[in-house]
């Protein structure tokens, strides 16, 4: 006896345009409901978090091509006499770039400041009044302390939690076709903003400043040591130059307050905020929203295709 074999029906086992789009018009209502929760939730989130200002300074480099000259001459006579005179100025910018980022310094910036209470527990700034508004959950302005959690530890932040939240707010970057050097610095206030980033600044080269001075001064001591301790004329005379540069290096760090970076265009407190972009956060959450419906009802469309399909099966059985 002859068997027939039957092929399965290929059309009612895949999903055509026409299947798909009726599908999405019968599910119109949970797209629109799904897109509109999403917005309006994605909105209220928006709206809560707290407006960002950034200031921004525009450096350049602080130029002293004598001194680099003369260290450049004197080079190796330092390196036989045992001394080491101090790199060129391109050098010392991009020493002064990884310090200013450094968890040392940072963590002495913030601490010298006493600006550990608004960079981790301010969550606000309120205009009007000129004040923080803090995190009651984490600090108590009343009794200027921080709190203790259920384990009666102090919430009080590391400098290792301090000086993570800082670099999050601070970026540097460098133009490197002139040379010039941007730094910007972010926070809830537009004043501490700016404040913030000028004392930065200032102490940035203060501290390479207070460095090279307190090197070249070792530098001094030691050469005029080896120079009582030799009675070479030729010697004599290398120290002595060695000794005059390094004179040199103190009397012009001393006489330059921008010492590594020139500010020549300084931070000056916003006016308008940097983020949150909220119009993009509505918009996302939008998309969000008709991402899900979408899936919901492609999953709907399988769910009933494999349905119709299994029932037909069972009839083909019969």
């Amino acid at each position: 006896m002859n068997q027939v074999l039957h092929k399965p029906d290929l059309p009612s086992e895949e999903m055509d345009l026409r299947e798909l789009f009726s599908a999405f018009w019968e599910g119109k209502w949970i797209i629109l409901i799904m897109s509109l929760s999403c917005i309006v939730g994605g909105a209220i989130y928006a709206l809560k978090l707290p407006n960002e200002y950034q200031a921004t300074a525009l450096l350049a480099p602080a130029q002293n091509e004598d001194g680099s000259r003369i260290s450049g001459q004197l080079s190796g006579l330092a390196s036989l006499a045992g001394v080491t005179l101090g790199g060129g100025d391109a050098n010392k910018t991009t020493i002064a770039k990884e310090v200013m980022l450094s968890r040392a310094f940072l963590g002495d910036f913030i601490a010298r400041h006493e600006i550990a209470v608004p960079l981790m527990a301010a969550e606000n700034w309120n205009s009007g009044a000129g004040e923080w508004v803090y995190d009651r959950t984490l600090y108590s302005a009343e009794r200027n302390e921080w709190l203790l959690d259920e384990n009666g530890e102090s919430l009080a932040p590391s400098t290792w939690d301090l000086v993570k939240a800082f670099r999050e707010q601070l970026t540097v970057s460098e133009n490197k076709d002139n040379g010039m050097i941007t730094v910007a610095l972010t926070s809830l206030s537009p004043n501490a903003a700016a404040t913030w980033l000028r004392w930065l600044l200032e102490d940035i080269n203060e501290h390479m400043r207070a460095q090279d001075i307190s090197d070249a001064e070792s530098s001094v001591a030691y050469l005029e040591e080896k120079l009582e301790e030799t009675s070479i004329a030729g010697m004599q005379q290398v120290f002595y130059q060695l000794i005059e540069q390094e004179t040199r290096t103190i009397m012009l760090a001393n006489a330059q307050r921008e010492y590594v970076f020139k500010v020549i265009d300084p931070p000056l407190a916003p006016q308008e905020k940097a983020g949150p972009k909220r119009g993009l956060i509505v918009l996302l959450a939008g998309m969000l929203g008709l991402m899900l419906a979408t899936i919901i009802i492609f999953f709907r469309v399988v769910l009933k295709t494999g349905r119709t399909t299994s029932n037909q099966q069972e009839l083909s059985g019969e």
